[in-house]
C-alpha cells in the first residue's frame, strides 16, 4: 500500500510541474512570477494576463481532462473486451465520435473553430450518437465473435466504414468546411475556450465519476462474467455504465479535440507496467493520473518545439505512445492484465 500511495504522490507533483510548465511556455514565455501574480494577486503584465485567462489555463485543463478521459476509456474497454489492444481508436468509437462531427459540420457547411456554446453542444451531441452507435455494434458482435483478435478485426473494419463515409462528406461539402474538419482531425486542445470550459469539464467530470463507482465491478469482471455474476455484481448493468462513460468521455473529448490518438490504448499499460497490477483499486487512478501527465507532455510539445507554430497533437502521441505499444506486444507474458 505504501508504495502505491508514494506512485500517487510523485505523479501528482510531476502533474502539477507539467501544469505549470504548460502555463509558463509557449510562444511568449511567461515568468512564473507574472502567473502567480495574474493568476491570484491581480495588476500584473495585461498581455500575460490576457494569454493566461483566454489561451494558456484554459488548454492545459483541457489537456488534464482529456488525458484523464481518454486514459480511462481505454482502461474500462481492455477490461470489458479482455483485450489489450481495445481503445476507443482501435475499436473505431474514435471514427464514430468522428462521423457525428463530420455530419453535423460538413453538411451544414460550418467551421468548427467557428461555432459558439450552441454549435459545440450540435457537435458534442453528434460525436455521443456517432460514438454509442459503434459501441453498440462493437457489443453486438462481441456477444458472436469471442475471439479478440477478430473482434479488433471488426472495430478496424467498422473504422474502414466510418473513414469512408467522412470521405463522402468532404466531398459533397464546402472548401472551408473541408480545412476546418481536416484541421481539427490533427489534434488541439486549444478549441476549448473559456466560455465552453466549464461545459467540458463538467461532462468529463460527470463521465469519470461513473467510472471510479464501477472500481469494484470492473475487478470483478477481470474474473469472468459468471464469477461476477456469483458475486453478486449485475453485469449487464455494468456493461452499460461502462459503455455510457466510455462513450460520453470519447465523444466528448473528440467533439472539442479532435480523435486524439494512442492515448487511450498505451496510458494503461504505462500504468500497469508501473504498478505490476491490474486491481483497479489502484490502477484506476493511476490511470487517470498517467494520462493527464503524458497529455500535458505532449500538449507543451505541440507548443514549444515548433516555434511560433503550434504542431498537431497527432504528430507527437504516435511517438510516445507506439513504443509502448511495441513493448507490450512483445513482452506480453510478463506483464500482468488481468491478474488480481
Amino acid at each position: 500500500m505504501k508504495s502505491y500511495k508514494l506512485y500517487y504522490i510523485m505523479l501528482t507533483l510531476l502533474l502539477l510541474l507539467l501544469f505549470v510548465l504548460n502555463i509558463c511556455l509557449g510562444a511568449v514565455n511567461i515568468p512564473l512570477g507574472d502567473v502567480l501574480q495574474s493568476l491570484f494577486g491581480g495588476g500584473g503584465n495585461e498581455v500575460h494576463d490576457v494569454i493566461l485567462s483566454h489561451s494558456r489555463l484554459p488548454q492545459a485543463i483541457t489537456a488534464t481532462m482529456s488525458g484523464a478521459a481518454l486514459a480511462i476509456s481505454g482502461l474500462m474497454l481492455q477490461t470489458l473486451f479482455s483485450n489489450p489492444l481495445a481503445s476507443p481508436s482501435i475499436l473505431g468509437i474514435s471514427s464514430g465520435a468522428s462521423v457525428g462531427v463530420a455530419v453535423v459540420t460538413l453538411l451544414l457547411g460550418g467551421s468548427i473553430s467557428a461555432v459558439g456554446i450552441a454549435g459545440h453542444l450540435a457537435v458534442t451531441f453528434g460525436a455521443v450518437i456517432g460514438a454509442f452507435f459503434i459501441l453498440a455494434l462493437i457489443l453486438l458482435f462481441s456477444m458472436r465473435v469471442k475471439n479478440n483478435v477478430m473482434l479488433l478485426i471488426v472495430g478496424i473494419m467498422l473504422g474502414y466504414v466510418t473513414s469512408s463515409v467522412v470521405s463522402l462528406l468532404s466531398f459533397l461539402a464546402t472548401s472551408e468546411g473541408v480545412y476546418s474538419f481536416v484541421m481539427w482531425g490533427l489534434g488541439n486542445f486549444s478549441a476549448v475556450s473559456s466560455q465552453n470550459l466549464y461545459y467540458f469539464v463538467g461532462l468529463i467530470s460527470f463521465a469519470l465519476l461513473i467510472a471510479i463507482l464501477l472500481i469494484k465491478p470492473l475487478n470483478g469482471l477481470l474474473l469472468g462474467e459468471e464469477y461476477c455474476e456469483n458475486l453478486g455484481v449485475n453485469v449487464k448493468k455494468t456493461r452499460m455504465l461502462i459503455i455510457i462513460s466510455t462513450g460520453l468521455l470519447t465523444s466528448v473529448v473528440t467533439a472539442f479535440c479532435g480523435p486524439i490518438s494512442f492515448i487511450g490504448l498505451a496510458t494503461p499499460h504505462i500504468a500497469r507496467l508501473m504498478l505490476g497490477t491490474s486491481n483497479h483499486k489502484h490502477l484506476l487512478p493511476t490511470t487517470i493520473l498517467i494520462g493527464a501527465c503524458v497529455t500535458l507532455i505532449c500538449n507543451l510539445l505541440s507548443n514549444t518545439i515548433g516555434g511560433d507554430i503550434v504542431v498537431p497533437i497527432n504528430v507527437i502521441t504516435p511517438f510516445l505512445g507506439a513504443p509502448v505499444i511495441i513493448y507490450v506486444i512483445v513482452n506480453k507474458n510478463k506483464i500482468p492484465y488481468f491478474n488480481q
